[in-house]
């Protein structure tokens, strides 16, 4: 049975850098799957949608269902999934426990304060201007982990190294499925 390592923080919070770190020793094979890996893989027209061709704020929606649905489907075929996502729109964390009610979820929240985010942003540059500060804000913050990750200057093998140890030593259930109870 699939599990899952989801990796939950705003943009430029560090998630894409502790996952490919985590990929590369955890002792299992994992699928490390995000929206980024979608749009760098071409499966929308980008520069359509730059042009003004089609409006993304149409489509968003129906995106993150197939987003969320396709994850659930790697994960009842078997495959341990790492995801990187932000729980920025009201409902997604309900349809993701829905979609995922049966399988093991360890829930990290990937922190980072609002400064850092800018800078980090910046010097990515492969963002819009102002969306790791519009995550920041939107992200669920009352949300409870099983493990919170600090990234700011800290070094990721170290934080990966957490990650894992608190991974192995995790109580199943994890604390994800307990999440729209606790908020209602």
């Amino acid at each position: 049975m699939g599990e899952v390592i989801f990796l939950h923080g705003a943009s430029s919070s560090g998630k894409s850098t502790i996952a490919g770190r985590l990929q590369a020793v955890i002792d299992q094979p994992f699928l490390h799957y995000s929206i980024d890996h979608l749009r760098d893989a071409g499966v929308w027209p980008w520069d359509r949608f730059r042009r003004g061709d089609f409006a993304w704020s149409n489509l968003r929606e129906q995106f993150f269902d197939g987003f969320h649905l396709s994850l659930a489907g790697f994960v009842a075929a078997g495959h341990n999934v790492i995801l990187e996502h932000v729980l920025d729109t009201e409902g997604w964390l309900d349809r993701l426990q829905g979609l995922l009610a049966d399988r093991d979820v360890f829930f990290v929240g990937v922190h980072c304060d609002l400064d850092e985010l800018r800078r980090r942003e910046r010097a990515r540059a492969d963002r819009p201007a102002g969306s790791a500060e519009a995550d920041f804000h939107a992200v669920q913050r009352d949300l409870r982990y099983d493990l919170v990750l600090h990234t700011g200057d800290a070094d990721p093998d170290a934080l990966v190294a957490q990650l894992l140890s608190a991974w192995r030593t995790r109580r199943a259930p994890g604390i994800f499925h307990t999440l729209s109870q606790a908020r209602r």
